[in-house]
């Protein structure tokens, strides 16, 4: 006779696996190294530096 097998655990076991490789793909299409944050935060804010710095005070 065979192993006695609990269906719903069995499906349950399926989807976690089926969602940790479509998470897997997701993060792999969508996601960013932490370099490439980083890289990209510390552009955005030299960019503001450079723009406050530039200017104009006002006259009135």
């Amino acid at each position: 006779m065979g192993d006695v097998v609990n269906l719903n655990r069995f499906r349950k076991q399926q989807e976690r696996t089926r969602r940790a490789k479509e998470a897997e793909e997701n993060r792999i299409r969508h996601g960013r190294t932490k370099a490439e944050k980083t890289a990209e935060r510390l552009e955005r804010e030299r960019a503001a530096r450079d723009l406050e710095g530039k200017k104009r005070d006002d006259p009135s």
